[in-house]
């Protein structure tokens, strides 16, 4: 942590505050204005507050915590070892083989119940 922010935790409230009401207020203009400007214009409009949001929001330790679990995150993401095409449809195969066995199964189990309760009920 460096000097400013552990200097400056106080301004760390008003800042989520302003974010928040940045994005409470660009979400109202966008339905006020419905009838006055086209679509795009709305849209645009509350892209770039959305956008100064985000900025305010990342000038809070909470938002450079959060930037920095999405940058960690994405590295993760990039360690992964996804699967090819081949080793997909073979995985998918095997898959519904075992659930269709599975359920003949359950099917013959339920079967043999069935005739268990319909002969003990027959004594």
């Amino acid at each position: 942590m460096s000097a400013t922010e552990t200097m400056q935790p106080r301004f760390n409230v008003p800042k989520l505050i302003l974010a928040v009401g940045l994005l409470v207020a660009g979400v109202a203009a966008f339905h006020y204005l419905q009838n006055q400007y086209l679509l795009i214009w709305r849209v645009l409009g509350l892209l770039v507050v959305v956008a100064a949001a985000a900025l305010v929001f990342y000038q809070t330790v909470w938002g450079r915590a959060l930037w920095a679990f999405v940058q960690e995150a994405r590295t993760e993401l990039r360690k992964v070892v996804w699967p090819t095409r081949t080793e997909t449809v073979q995985t998918t195969i095997v898959v519904a083989v075992v659930v269709l066995l599975v359920g003949l199964y359950l099917w013959l189990l339920d079967l043999f119940f069935g005739w268990l309760i319909q002969s003990l009920l027959a004594l």
